[in-house]
């Protein structure tokens, strides 16, 4: 990119496990969020639902309408909130990622301008970053990935945060190949392939316990990892929730145990 396009904002990263970033904007600066992840906002910032991400200059209503539909594809609402200082002075605006886990801050300029990541990592930018969506190209990768055929893709030279769940794994890919489970793929730079791959042998599928299919990352760029994927946490949650009528599964005992195999 020959010159910069994204606002510079400045901001900082609260917390630990709960984290939150506060984005400072100076007079005339804007930052654009996915809807719902405002956690608070000072007085002089103005916000207001926008359908798109206002990367593109002079668009119409029928391509603000396409850029749309493209995000209910992945998901996400079709509206993004703009933030915008109005203020005299420097302002702040917060957001809070919608589970447990970390927030990266990435500079896009330093990583390329490009960035494709799993459906509902997006968390916020500077406004001047394009975020669309990514197709898989491969059957296998679209019907086995987790993430089905289509992936977030950001580009710009501004900040961008997303979120994951866990603790975040870096890893740096010189012409090698990663084998990673489906569900901890948080995102990856230009210049990795991404496929899908049997998980070994037919008894290793169905008995080995990590699932039938791994993705497989291959090239050189890095790669971002997540270590406890928020589907496996929330499916542990539903396996000890109370049964209907408002019993336990009984975890920890015998009877229990018993329970569970005679149908409790």
């Amino acid at each position: 990119m020959d010159a910069p396009r994204c606002h510079e904002v400045d901001y900082q990263i609260f917390g630990d496990d709960m984290q939150y970033v506060e984005v400072e904007l100076d007079p005339g600066e804007t930052v654009v969020a996915e809807a719902g992840a405002m956690n608070y906002v000072e007085d002089g910032i103005v916000f207001e639902a926008h359908m798109g991400d206002g990367s593109k200059t002079n668009q119409g209503f029928f391509g603000k309408l396409v850029d749309a539909g493209k995000r209910t594809l992945t998901g996400e609402s079709i509206f993004m909130t703009h933030f915008t200082n109005q203020g005299d002075g420097k302002r702040r605006v917060a957001f809070a990622a919608p589970f447990p886990g970390k927030i990266v801050p990435l500079d896009m300029a330093k990583i390329g301008g490009v960035l494709t990541c799993q459906k509902d990592a997006f968390l916020c930018a500077a406004f001047g970053t394009r975020i669309g969506i990514a197709f898989q190209r491969r059957l296998g990768a679209g019907f086995f990935g987790g993430e089905g055929f289509i992936l977030q893709r950001l580009e710009g030279d501004g900040h961008a945060f997303i979120h994951a769940s866990g603790a975040i794994i870096k890893k740096r890919l010189n012409g090698e190949t990663l084998r990673v489970d489906t569900g901890c793929i948080v995102a990856f730079t230009e210049g990795i392939n991404y496929d899908i791959q049997r998980a070994g042998s037919l008894k290793s599928m169905f008995f080995g316990g990590e699932g039938m299919f791994l993705a497989t990352l291959s090239g050189t760029g890095t790669v971002l990892l997540q270590s406890l994927p928020f589907s496996r946490l929330a499916n542990r949650v539903l396996q000890h929730a109370p049964v209907a009528g408002g019993s336990s599964r009984g975890e920890g005992s015998v009877i229990g145990g018993l329970g569970n195999l005679f149908g409790d």
